[in-house]
């Protein structure tokens, strides 16, 4: 009888494990609150000939576009939990220089996307917060536009050791329709003897 009251107790507790483990969402939650990716953004170390697209002015209904072509530069900072993206490119519409601080946050397991451009001088505030599951980085904030709140999404996809994409997209119905805005397409310089002109 001793035995017994002694094993309940951990019956119960083991018994509650089991059932909390198999509860949906559970095991998901758990795993994506271990997951360390403070090497995600390894993949975009070196030197990158970038074409782009941006529309030239989101939100209006307009559908005219204008490219770019240049270079990206892309440093390792802090061991990798940080880097820094040089972009200037050039184009029929003008010259771009952008800049782009990505930071780790390892408490909460996501990164910082924050970004400038040489015409206004500072960061952009909010940044874009996210992560990548599965090869692929979203990252997301809300921004004034034009008087109104816009949901921003970044989105890092079609990662290969050469190559990789990136897209910004708007929406005003919070997230239920998106316009995409700026799509930059980056192939790997291999000599590295390539940087931002």
């Amino acid at each position: 009888m001793n035995a017994l009251k002694s094993i309940g107790p951990y019956f119960l507790l083991c018994s509650l494990v089991i059932l909390l483990r198999s509860l949906p969402g559970i095991a998901e939650q758990n795993q994506s609150t271990q997951r360390d990716g403070q090497h995600d953004f390894d993949f975009s170390f070196g030197n990158w000939k970038t074409h782009i697209k941006r529309l030239q002015h989101p939100l209006t209904g307009s559908t005219t576009w204008v490219e770019y072509d240049g270079a990206t530069v892309v440093s390792k900072v802090w061991s990798g939990r940080a880097n820094l993206a040089e972009l200037e490119a050039d184009g029929p519409a003008g010259h771009l220089e952008n800049l782009s601080l990505r930071l780790y946050n390892p408490q909460a397991h996501k990164w910082s996307l924050n970004y400038a451009n040489s015409r206004g001088g500072t960061m952009n505030v909010p940044p874009t917060i996210g992560e990548f599951k599965n090869g692929r980085g979203e990252f997301y904030d809300t921004e004034p536009i034009n008087g109104r709140s816009i949901l921003v999404r970044n989105v890092w996809s079609d990662i290969t050791a050469d190559s990789c994409r990136f897209e910004q997209s708007f929406s005003e119905d919070r997230g239920k329709t998106w316009e995409v805005n700026w799509i930059a397409v980056d192939t790997r310089i291999k000599d590295g003897s390539a940087g931002a002109h």
